[in-house]
């Protein structure tokens, strides 16, 4: 573990302006993460889960507060300095794919390589080592129609890793998959964030999911809070 948090948010407040009234989503919110540590963010619907992943992979700002990866303070950058930082910086594993439909495996994965200064040569070699990470060697060829639900996700993460990114995040990665292969994916995000040394930030309203995380907090009127997989998975009577 690194000492310096690779993930720093500072006094965030986020709201939403909906027919002259101030809707408030996150308030005063701060949260570390450690580099290489699997958090997961749990909350009821509209809590502001997503909210909070998308200011910290930059995909929105805050109405207020600080937001640092690393050494970059992400909060004060300008829409095309966030933009190229995004593509080195982070991965994005999504509930339902965002797969390409027309493409193959292998172009799906590609895309985000496609932004970056690479070879050919360059580009192929890292799309074929993130699919072999996730086992999916032998269907670069097929497209997401010709996938199950697991293998689409599959794919899903191997564009998510094949920048080599500094941080990963998962937007209920697994809502969309039956249990066996919802676990499956679990296993393979924790695999590669032993292997690879990642740090995931998962957000998930499953409590078998959050139990993965080394760690947990749950958002609770606009506030983060530590909280406990085990008292979550009882309430639920799993």
């Amino acid at each position: 573990m690194a000492d310096r948090p690779i993930l720093r948010v500072r006094g965030v407040h986020k709201y939403f302006a909906r027919g002259g009234e101030q809707i408030d989503v996150l308030n005063n919110l701060s949260l570390e993460v450690a580099e290489g540590e699997f958090l997961g963010i749990m909350g009821p619907s509209g809590s502001g889960k997503t909210t909070l992943l998308n200011l910290i992979a930059g995909l929105d700002r805050p109405s207020a507060g600080d937001v640092w990866i690393g050494e970059s303070h992400i909060s004060q950058m300008s829409e095309s300095q966030l933009a190229q930082w995004r593509t080195r910086s982070i991965g994005f594993i999504f509930q339902f794919y965002h797969l390409l439909p027309v493409l193959t495996a292998y172009e799906n994965v590609e895309l985000p390589l496609l932004l970056l200064p690479l070879s050919a040569a360059e580009r192929k070699h890292q799309v074929l080592n993130a699919l072999d990470l996730v086992g999916l060697s032998h269907r670069l060829a097929h497209r997401p129609g010709q996938l199950s639900g697991g293998q689409q996700q599959r794919v899903g993460i191997a564009r998510a890793i094949v920048t080599d990114p500094m941080l990963i995040v998962a937007d209920e990665p697994t809502g969309d998959l039956d249990a066996r292969s919802a676990e499956e994916i679990l296993d393979l995000m924790g695999e590669l964030q032993k292997s690879l040394k990642k740090t995931i930030l998962l957000v998930t309203h499953d409590p078998r999911a959050a139990a993965r995380c080394r760690r947990v907090v749950h958002l609770d009127k606009g506030q983060l809070v530590e909280g406990s997989v085990s008292a979550a998975v009882a309430d639920t009577g799993i």
